[in-house]
């Protein structure tokens, strides 16, 4: 595997997460121009002489009034993104179920957390801790104020200090490196663009509902646009913010998690506890209350509960992590 420095991983993350920021409005303009020329196409449609439903685009029509919804959906957008950017910390402790643990409440992890930061002259971050009996850790925030670390009790009861100190030491690194800002910002992109489709497909879903199925009259002055068209063009934009969250999750490189070993080990002084820690949390990964893919790249390995199912074979193909005992095997070749 070809050597990454730590300042070059920071280069990396800092550009993704540029391109992301510029990628995401691309995505949903986009998104905004297909939709309304869908409609009009099929809105459009119209009988001829021989009797036949002919459907036509009317691209000058549809550029008019993407035009005129364009400030709309910016200005949508950037509020949405704004208040989500700055409330990330607390949209994930809800997601998780995680709370603040201070020096008083756990003495061992804290000290932990301060010997290690200490070791690589940076600034504490929060440490919060969820009450599950599995084992998984990570590491959130896009500032120092919001950078946090987060472990399971599950975690804190299996593991020795020399272990835990590994497992610490790997999320500090994500932190130093700035994956966490480059995470939380394919998440926020990625749940506002779920949110809002499947509030699309709910909305189209329900007149669907109430309108009994009802389909386009027979006249032939001019075809509308039936219920079920509608519902059409909504799957349709739902598959394009899936290819999106694809795109998302290609823009994250899976070295990231090699380098928060290397980091990790370098930290506590001891590979094959990082090694040892690792094997144990493979054995009972994931947190019960949270069934969100977005959130689970945050953890230091990918819960159970995202492997399995129909998809499975597509999460692997696009996980965001590597293989577990590949990253075993690195970490005992030190």
């Amino acid at each position: 595997m070809r050597y990454v420095g730590m300042q070059t991983q920071i280069r990396r993350n800092n550009t993704l997460s540029i391109v992301l920021l510029l990628m995401f409005p691309v995505i949903i303009l986009v998104m905004d121009w297909v939709f309304l020329a869908a409609l009009n196409y099929f809105g459009g449609g119209s009988y001829n002489e021989y009797d036949e439903l002919v459907y036509r685009l009317d691209v000058n029509t549809v550029n008019q009034i993407f035009i005129t919804t364009v400030p709309w959906i910016i200005v949508g957008v950037s509020v949405w993104f704004t208040v989500a950017y700055f409330s990330n910390v607390s949209m994930i402790q809800q997601a998780t179920g995680a709370r603040p643990v201070s020096r008083k409440e756990n003495p061992r992890l804290y000290n932990i957390v301060e010997n290690l930061c200490m070791t690589c002259n940076m600034d504490m971050p929060k440490i919060n801790v969820v009450d599950d009996p599995q084992l998984n850790a990570f590491a959130s925030g896009i500032n120092p104020k919001s950078y946090t670390v987060t472990v399971t009790t599950g975690l804190m009861n299996l593991l020795d200090d020399d272990e835990l100190a590994g497992v610490l030491g790997h999320e500090l690194t994500h932190i130093r490196n700035h994956d966490t800002k480059l995470l939380v910002t394919s998440i926020v992109f990625v749940g506002i663009v779920s949110t809002v489709m499947s509030l699309a497909v709910q909305m189209m879903y329900q007149s669907l509902w109430h309108s009994g199925g009802r389909r386009r009259g027979n006249n032939k002055e001019g075809g509308g646009l039936s219920i079920v068209l509608i519902l059409l063009i909504g799957v349709v934009c739902c598959a394009i913010a899936y290819v999106f969250t694809l795109l998302t999750r290609f823009a994250i490189s899976r070295k990231r998690e090699y380098m928060a070993d290397a980091g990790g080990a370098e930290l506590c002084g001891n590979p094959l506890a990082l090694a040892s820690a690792l094997r144990k949390i493979s054995g009972n990964p994931g947190l019960d209350n949270v069934k969100r893919a977005d959130v689970a790249q945050l953890f230091i390995i990918q819960p159970d509960e995202m492997k399995q199912g129909l998809l499975s074979f597509m999460n692997s193909l696009f996980s965001t992590h590597p293989d577990t005992e590949k990253r075993i095997a690195i970490l005992e070749q030190f």
